[in-house]
């Protein structure tokens, strides 16, 4: 960069956001080499003094240009001029269902999260957020997409920050001829068959001859979103203060429907399963339209909603096992894959007899087990009931046998048959869920 990005409106702009916002000391830069964040870096190079900031740089290389190592070399060369250390960071995109733009943002936002830093800066602009916003709209997203891109968010252990957001394009490139900064140019910038570009290059042009202003209105609106997002947020928790075992079937049958629907959305938001609106409508219908005695599920991937004791709550799959029969020798733990684990702690008149060969097997049904001395044995499927025992953990309880009799049972017990009599040598078993 030949010259100082000292001075101006924008270097105020940067300095102020700062100071609103303290990132830390230190501050990595997403840097693409276009003109947004090269601007972004140079302003930065020129603040780290005065706010005492360690800078550093990332440079995410998708190799889906064939331009992709001149940007790295020249993104080197700028660093120099600027004693900015950079990381080079080579990803490949994997599609999977998404589109180009989409899997282009995962692999980086992969590399971002792993970043040791205390905040990351990206050079999101004010005409950046107002073409998120139309394509947020235009998918459909609800009050959380339609927020766009915020000023400031948690990502992982550090910050992600955009300074530039309030500041149109216009701005930033007068600023970059105006200081005879050095940046790439991205040719895909001008395919319109990619919808970010299209909605830059078609449908913002026409709708700025429509309603002149409707950057600067758009990206107000997402500021507007925002605030009504975070009202939903607040009205969630108010509603479900006590959710954290779950939510409690009476309280959402209870509330209206768009209530119902905003504390489930945010029970699930906080444990990580976005949801588009459809999917939730059918899912708050499964939980509450279901009979009394069914067990209705709704899958998300690596997690389902369940209904339970009154409650709906949301449960880990757990993967599968792979092994369905283990052979124990004596050790103090057994590991079980996918259905966790089993420990073992020796003790005297106490626990389960464990003589001959031990094998420990998932439940497979019809299993029956005598808990009590004197009495009849009883199907493990009663025993599990009566003991309040969730259906989704019923089919991976591990089961503990001697020979070929039932010892113990995971969630209930012993076998009268096998308990150690006092002075007997027996072993106290306890389970290990899996995460």
């Amino acid at each position: 960069m030949s010259r100082s990005a000292r001075g101006g409106a924008l270097r105020d702009t940067v300095a102020d956001f700062l100071r609103q916002h303290p990132p830390g000391p230190r501050l990595c830069v997403g840097y693409s080499g276009g003109v947004d964040s090269t601007v972004l870096l140079a302003l930065l190079a020129d603040l780290r003094r005065e706010f005492a900031l360690h800078l550093s740089a990332v440079h995410v290389h998708h190799g889906l240009s064939s331009q992709a190592d001149a940007w790295v070399t020249h993104c080197r060369e700028q660093c120099a001029s600027l004693d900015v250390p950079l990381r080079v960071e080579r990803v490949v995109v994997d599609r999977a269902g998404l589109g180009l733009e989409a899997a282009a943002r995962e692999a980086r936002y992969r590399v971002f999260a792993g970043l040791d830093a205390d905040a990351l800066v990206l050079a999101h602009q004010r005409d950046d957020q107002a073409e998120t916003l139309l394509l947020q709209l235009l998918r459909g997203a609800g009050m959380k997409g339609l927020a766009a891109m915020p000023e400031e968010r948690g990502l992982g252990r550090m910050k992600l920050l955009r300074p530039l957001l309030a500041v149109p394009r216009g701005e930033i490139e007068s600023h970059a001829r105006a200081h005879g900064l050095v940046w790439v140019e991205d040719a895909s910038n001008g395919d319109t068959a990619l919808r970010r570009n299209a909605a830059r290059h078609l449908l913002l042009p026409i709708l700025e001859d429509l309603f002149p202003g409707a950057a600067v209105t758009l990206a107000q609106a997402a500021t507007q979103f925002a605030e009504t997002a975070g009202l939903l947020d607040v009205l969630a928790s108010l509603d479900g203060a006590h959710a954290q075992a779950g939510l409690e079937l009476a309280r959402l049958a209870g509330l209206d429907v768009a209530r119902a629907r905003n504390l489930l959305r945010r029970y699930l938001e906080l444990r990580g399963i976005p949801i588009r609106r459809e999917r939730l409508h059918e899912a708050l219908a499964q939980m509450l339209d279901a009979r009394p005695d069914a067990e209705p599920r709704v899958d998300f991937g690596a997690a389902s909603l369940r209904r339970f004791q009154g409650h709906v709550v949301l449960v880990n799959n757990p993967s599968p096992p792979g092994a369905r029969v283990w052979h124990w020798g004596g050790e103090t733990q057994l590991d079980l894959g996918g259905a966790g684990s089993l420990r073992f702690t020796a003790a005297t008149g106490a626990g389960v007899r464990l003589p001959g060969e031990v094998t420990v097997k998932l439940r497979a049904g019809g299993e029956r087990l005598r808990p009590e001395g004197g009495r009849p044995s009883r199907t493990l499927k009663n025993l599990l009931r009566e003991g309040a025992v969730p259906p989704w953990l019923r089919a991976r309880l591990p089961l503990v046998y001697v020979a070929d009799g039932l010892a113990w049972a995971a969630e209930i017990g012993a076998d009268a048959a096998y308990r150690a009599a006092p002075g007997e040598a027996g072993w106290l078993i306890s389970w290990r869920q899996p995460e």
